[in-house]
């Protein structure tokens, strides 16, 4: 042979050539499977830390609209305040005044509360009702029936129909006043 004559391929050279896939290796389609998962499983981590930290924050601020209107209730009832200090031309009047800011700031407070849906409970007169009142003591002979509620020392609030406060309250108590009975006893 001819050194200058190209040789032919040998038979046992291309074989090797032909038996590689044209496209990427089984270990290269792994590593790319595998980084593919690590990025999704990332990428669901950081949703999952985002939604976790909306929702905290959607809590934390939930209340922002109600703070925002009761801080103008406060502000009210420190203007109210501040007009008692100041000097006034008797203390009657300054007192009567004081008495109808505090009633007006009273009145924007409740009005605000309502805006959120949450009202006041009422109970004077009506029937106990465990569901909404807390019973603090009982009076003897009121002229009501027993159960019903005669003093009312701390209104209860609901909010959207659920009890968010019992009202505190006393009730009368069926029977005659205890110094009543001591002197029927004592007659003879």
């Amino acid at each position: 042979m001819n050194e200058r004559e190209p040789q032919a391929p040998d038979e046992s050279d291309a074989a090797p050539e032909t038996a590689q896939p044209a496209g990427p290796s089984a270990e290269q389609q792994v590593a790319e499977l595998k980084d593919k998962l690590l990025r999704a499983l990332a990428e669901a981590e950081n949703m999952r830390r985002r939604a976790e930290r909306e929702r905290d924050e959607a809590s934390k601020f939930a209340v922002t609209s109600f703070a925002r209107d009761v801080v103008a209730v406060a502000d009210n009832l420190r203007r109210t305040l501040d007009s008692a200090k100041a000097p006034a031309e008797s203390d009657a009047a300054q007192l009567k005044a004081l008495v109808a800011g505090v009633e007006l700031t009273e009145r924007s407070l409740l009005s605000t509360l309502e805006k959120f849906n949450v009202k006041i409970v009422e109970p004077m007169g009506q029937k106990f009702d465990a569901n909404l009142h807390q019973a603090m003591f009982e009076v003897p002979d009121t002229g009501k029936d027993a159960g019903t509620v005669v003093q009312v020392i701390q209104p209860g609030f609901v909010i959207a129909g659920r009890l968010l406060r019992p009202a505190m309250v006393g009730i009368a108590r069926a029977g005659a006043a205890p110094a009543a009975k001591s002197e029927a006893e004592a007659q003879p």
